[in-house]
């Protein structure tokens, strides 16, 4: 896959939608490219989350308890695990496995920050748009806790 294929495919994630061209670029070209085969994990659930990973190619199969109670997710070509630890400290939150052999980018966390205080436009724009995501949450959580009656 070429440079511009993944710039353009990391331009569709909306937590990097709002990056300049030029950031992606960076981020792009800074990554790491990891490839899993079939069955091999990528994170353990309760690890300590160095940032995230966009799926290039294959599937990973998510799980939140124990690998085998059928509750697995999927994230496949296009996908991106770990969105916020790309931001803050935080553990991983599932077990990823690789269903088929996949390729993704490593995007630590300490990459990510250098470039949004390199092109502070795209960190205002990020903010911007986080700021706009969780007052609409916000907004929702509202609605739902005057629907539900007080114990």
């Amino acid at each position: 896959m070429s440079l511009e294929d993944e710039i353009a495919m990391l331009a569709r994630l909306p937590v990097l939608s709002e990056l300049d061209e030029e950031a992606l670029r960076v981020l792009a070209f800074s990554t790491d490219t990891r490839t899993l085969a079939t069955g091999e994990t990528l994170v353990r659930r309760g690890d300590r989350s160095e940032g995230g990973f966009f799926v290039l190619s294959g599937s990973l199969a998510l799980y939140r308890n124990d690998l085998d109670d059928g509750s697995a997710m999927v994230i496949s070509m296009g996908g991106l695990l770990g969105e916020m630890a790309m931001i803050a400290v935080t553990e991983n939150q599932v077990t990823a496995i690789a269903r088929e052999p996949t390729s993704v980018l490593r995007i630590p966390r300490a990459l990510f920050q250098r470039v949004l205080r390199e092109y502070p436009g795209s960190a205002a724009r990020l903010r911007q748009s986080i700021e706009n995501q969780l007052t609409a949450f916000m907004g929702k959580l509202d609605k739902l806790r005057e629907k539900t009656p007080e114990n």
